[in-house]
């Protein structure tokens, strides 16, 4: 017996989630296939030292107005991410503390990352938000990785580690392995260097109390029986009729399907007849950033009272980020990421590698309190099924190339997800937000009528 709708997503992440119920708010039938056990995707809950946290995404920023609206409509209160103190930055194996917002580096390398914010953001507004591989310089810059442009264009060593800092910080990726011109795209679509960066007013502005990963479970509740989890699906048949998708639960049908999943994700599924040559291109050629998000508990913030913040940025350690989480309530925490190379290795290295890794990190840059925690957690995105990494990203020639079948729907299939997104990609933002695009492109074949308020 086949179950059927209107529509199935496939992928209960925020885009997923985000679609399905704007399709059922508009009088749609739908099914949400999600191959965990949980909803989020890339939004997870842990708990550590009895304390409920998110080990996955779990900040809002200033400009994220359709996830704030979200989490309003729920009930769910954002604060500040702490930031008071000093920061602690380790370049070129070279440790300082420092407070505002200028990094304590040379002064002939922070003219040159003046000099280089400006170009950035020069070059990326020419950069089109839909279609970037129609940027008037779009072939050049997509035959170069990041970081040969960096080596080719900055004189002075602290610049060119802190601008290797930025594809690392925001999506778990060493420069030597992205396009120049995807690094512009996701530059422009997350609002410029200095709004990536920053913390007040940037991309890392906000928390949620109780966490994120709850707006995830209260919209997944409101679908009800309309989702269905533990049903990864194997294969996605499509003909002139409608769409099936083939789970370990049962086959469902539908007239449209939309993919709410990350590009490589998909490349795992069975498709008949088979993608598009370009489609299919575009899945095998968008690997994950590699993460491992991991939290410490300690009894007080200690590091606070000895004038830091919490935020340490690193290109030498095994730790690249690090930020406070501590609440009013429970256990003080440091929270910090293993990102990219060190990923693979501590990935390999095992948990308690890790955190004997971690542990000596923390107690190197904020004294012999940090090697007394109550709890340590973590988890390691490479090894999360369905998932496999964190952002997927784009190597030189893959945009130019493949770039244009990213949003385009194959026959009766349309795509979602985070890395889809116009603005804000890689970010929760923009999975909702290419939720809502996709339900609005689907509900305009399906002759019920797209809402011109939701067109993001």
């Amino acid at each position: 017996m086949e179950r059927k709708a209107d529509v199935i997503v496939v992928g209960a992440g925020f885009a997923g989630l985000k679609a399905a119920r704007e399709l059922a708010a508009r009088g749609a039938s739908v099914i949400v296939l999600e191959a965990k056990d949980r909803v989020g995707g890339r939004v997870k809950r842990a708990e550590v030292a009895g304390r409920i946290i998110d080990v996955g995404g779990q900040w809002a920023g200033a400009r994220h107005t359709v996830l704030l609206g979200e989490a309003e409509r729920l009930g769910i209160t954002a604060y500040p991410q702490y930031a008071a103190g000093k920061t602690v930055v380790e370049l070129l194996g070279k440790t300082k503390a420092f407070a505002g917002d200028v990094p304590p580096l040379p002064p002939l390398a922070l003219l040159e990352l003046a000099g280089l914010q400006r170009r950035w953001d020069r070059e990326m507004r020419q950069v089109p938000a839909a279609a970037p591989w129609t940027a008037p310089k779009a072939r050049d810059w997509d035959t170069m990785t990041l970081e040969s442009w960096i080596v080719a264009n900055l004189r002075t060593a602290g610049a060119r580690e802190f601008a290797r800092l930025v594809p690392r910080g925001a999506w778990a990726v060493e420069a030597a392995q992205v396009s120049y011109l995807w690094f512009l795209d996701g530059l422009r679509g997350s609002g410029g260097l200095d709004h990536l960066m920053a913390v007040r007013g940037g991309v890392l502005d906000a928390k949620f109390l109780g966490g994120m990963h709850q707006i995830a479970a209260r919209l997944g509740a409101e679908l009800g029986e309309q989702l269905v989890l533990g049903a990864p699906v194997r294969r996605i048949e499509q003909d002139e009729d409608g769409v099936r998708a083939v789970t370990e639960k049962g086959v469902f049908a539908a007239r449209f399907l939309i993919a709410a999943t990350p590009p490589g994700a998909l490349a795992r599924v069975e498709f008949d007849p088979p993608l598009p040559a370009v489609r299919d291109g575009l899945q095998q050629r968008m690997p994950m950033g590699a993460i491992i998000k991991l939290a410490v508990a300690y009894e007080t913030p200690f590091w606070r009272e000895a004038g830091f913040s919490g935020q340490i940025a690193t290109g030498d350690d095994v730790l690249g980020i690090v930020m406070d989480d501590t609440q009013e309530s429970g256990p003080a925490i440091l929270l910090g990421f293993i990102e990219g190379p060190r990923a693979l290795e501590m990935s390999a290295a095992g948990k308690a590698a890790r955190r004997e890794r971690v542990l000596g990190s923390l107690v190197r840059f904020f004294g012999p309190k940090a090697a007394e925690p109550l709890g340590y957690e973590d988890n390691d995105w490479t090894q999360e099924a369905w998932t496999y990494g964190y952002v997927g990203v784009m190597g030189p020639g893959v945009m130019s190339r493949y770039g244009q079948a990213l949003r385009q729907p194959c026959g009766r299939i349309h795509w979602a997800g985070a890395e889809t997104s116009v603005e804000w990609p890689g970010y929760i933002e923009g999975a909702l937000r290419s939720g809502v695009a996709a339900a609005n492109a689907v509900l305009a074949r399906h002759n019920q009528g797209a809402d011109p308020s939701l067109a993001l």
